[in-house]
């Protein structure tokens, strides 16, 4: 199955049990990727998390419903999931500026958020480059931070640790313990179980196994496929994550292997629009 049909495949699962409690698991087993692929996937394509687009969907139904009948409101909070009136009323104005009241009396504009379609480019408009490597296993060495995949919190969490690493010397001091497997500082992306978090490191491949105040991690043998990125950070390796994931894979006939991916920063400032750098994904 593709990565665009198991997706779709996935919406429509979401689609048929909006008045059903289903996890990110429940999803992503129906797209036959793990929990952690589907939702990255999903993010990195629609620039929405699946939990945020359900709930979109499940207030767009509500605020229908609402302004079409004599549905008592807190009928329509629990058939759409929510526990109490007020945790629905509480969402109901976030994403529509007015209460469910108000929006039964026509008081205001709705918010609606159709029914979403995958549509990706399978003729990149831009050419991309990228090499086949295999490495055998490798020992990673750095610091680590946990950040939420939902409304680009781990986009915005990263970069900023990054600023701090630069700032007090971290970085440094990592790379003096770097055994060059892999050339420059690596940052690199490991999936929770569930799907909503992702671990992100900075670190170096590295024979260290005791170096104070660092953590080790083994990144298994693989076959990677390796972009190159040339852009000012972060914006630049952002575009070729989208790049990968709504153009590469579609049209490759690759899969991602269940193995972390790799960002690998070189020399030279990183703001500089000359700046390289290259994505390594897994693949099988």
């Amino acid at each position: 199955m593709t990565m665009v049909k198991s997706l779709q495949k996935a919406i429509d699962y979401m689609e048929k049990n909006l008045m059903n409690s289903i996890s990110i698991s429940d999803i992503a087993e129906e797209a036959c990727m793990s929990p952690y692929h589907f939702q990255r996937s999903f993010t990195i394509l629609t620039d929405t998390s699946a939990g945020e687009y359900l709930r979109r969907r499940r207030l767009t139904l509500a605020a229908h419903e609402l302004s079409r009948s004599n549905a008592k409101v807190i009928d329509v909070a629990f058939k759409y999931g929510y526990e109490t009136p007020e945790a629905f009323t509480k969402a109901f104005r976030r994403q529509h500026g007015v209460s469910p009241k108000e929006a039964r009396l026509f008081a205001g504009k709705l918010t609606s958020y159709n029914r979403l379609v995958i549509q990706v480019n399978l003729k990149g408009a831009e050419p991309m480059q990228y090499r086949m490597v295999e490495k055998e296993e490798l020992q990673v060495v750095g610091v680590k931070q946990q950040f939420s995949l939902i409304n680009g919190e781990n986009e915005q969490g990263i970069s900023k640790m990054w600023e701090e690493v630069n700032a007090n010397g971290t970085t440094d001091d990592i790379m003096s313990l770097s055994n060059q497997k892999i050339e420059g500082c690596l940052g690199v992306c490991v999936g929770e179980p569930e799907g909503e978090k992702m671990e992100y490191w900075i670190a170096v491949t590295s024979d260290h196994n005791d170096a104070k105040g660092y953590e080790t991690r083994q990144i298994p043998a693989a076959k990677w496929a390796v972009f190159s990125v040339h852009g000012a950070m972060p914006h630049a390796i952002q575009k070729v994550w989208k790049q990968i994931y709504s153009e590469w894979f579609p049209s490759s006939g690759y899969e991602h292997a269940p193995s972390p991916e790799l960002e690998v920063y070189g020399d030279g400032d990183p703001y500089s629009e000359d700046y390289y750098s290259e994505i390594w994904i897994p693949v099988k």
